[in-house]
């Protein structure tokens, strides 16, 4: 059988609805209406003489048909797409959408203007920007780079570094005088250490001293938080100690309204900043020079 151009576009919105869900969300992703989308279903249907979609009121599903097609189809749409990229590759002219995630804080401290310096300089290329601290779903979300800290797990994705990132404990001045300077990790436990609930780990504090074995120690607190920058905050009025990526203290180390505590030793295992991105066989242009630019921000980082 011969694709047309008009099958060929029915299965792009084919594919759109599958990744949606929905005739509304592949609609409100492909620009048109949710009938329009719902119609040329109906014809690729017809085209193929099978049903590839079962519909309800809530949700829409593929058929185990509906499946083969999509998993052999968006393949073919992606090596259409890769085409494309590398026809733009040879006119040196970055264009096309990427979709980026970027961890809050150090997105609105430290990468931003460097985002929109990228986007000054390519203005082809549409980016989506997306400033959350939830860890997000590279695939299932659609985006294109994530920014992640810490040890990567998943190995199905690539993932290139872009800088260290160390994290520090520390606390105000004014505590330290009314409670005490922790003079080894074991007197973090008679200390107020406040927590970051986004961690599902258990409240403690994983250490490494120089030339010494990792260690832990069980931790307790009167305050406990989802967000570091507030975090960072009750630190700085008082109210117990923290241990946070530098992205969130550096300033505050520096100016002595933190301090760093127990220098002889460090958290472990030590955190990084990657860039991390679905693996392909072609990176196109635009997400290859964002990460290059990325990386050269992230050299002029304060701790670096």
């Amino acid at each position: 059988m011969i694709i047309k151009l008009d099958q060929l576009s029915r299965v792009g919105i084919f594919i759109a609805v599958v990744r949606n869900e929905s005739f509304i969300g592949a609609a409100r992703d492909l620009g048109i209406t949710s009938s329009a989308v719902s119609k040329q279903v109906q014809n690729l249907e017809l085209d193929l003489q099978v049903k590839l979609l079962n519909r309800t009121t809530r949700k829409v599903s593929v058929t185990e048909e509906g499946a083969v097609f999509f998993a052999r189809a968006a393949r073919a749409l992606d090596d259409l797409r890769e085409a494309q990229e590398q026809v733009y590759e040879l006119k040196s002219r970055p264009r096309g959408p990427l979709k980026v995630s970027l961890p809050l804080s150090l997105g609105i401290k430290y990468l931003g203007r460097a985002v929109a310096a990228f986007a000054r300089r390519y203005p082809e290329v549409e980016l989506d920007v997306s400033l959350d601290d939830r860890f997000v779903d590279i695939s299932a979300e659609g985006f294109d780079l994530v920014v992640r800290i810490g040890s990567l797990e998943d190995s199905s994705l690539t993932a290139r570094r872009l800088a260290s990132c160390p994290f520090v404990i520390c606390a105000s001045p004014a505590y330290l005088k009314q409670h005490g300077t922790p003079a080894a990790p074991a007197d973090l436990a008679r200390h107020n250490v406040m927590l970051y609930t986004r961690n599902n780990a258990r409240h403690e504090w994983r250490y490494k001293g120089r030339g010494k074995r990792p260690g832990q120690v069980d931790l307790k607190g009167s305050f406990k938080c989802d967000s570091g920058s507030v975090l960072c905050d009750a630190a700085l009025e008082g109210i117990g100690i923290v241990a946070l990526p530098i992205f969130y203290v550096a300033e505050h180390l520096k100016d002595g309204s933190l301090r760093s505590l127990l220098p002889g030793y460090v958290t472990w295992p030590e955190r990084d900043i990657h860039a991390v991105f679905p693996p392909n066989r072609f990176l196109s242009t635009r997400l290859r020079l964002l990460i290059d630019h990325l990386s050269a921000a992230c050299r002029d980082l304060p701790w670096e």
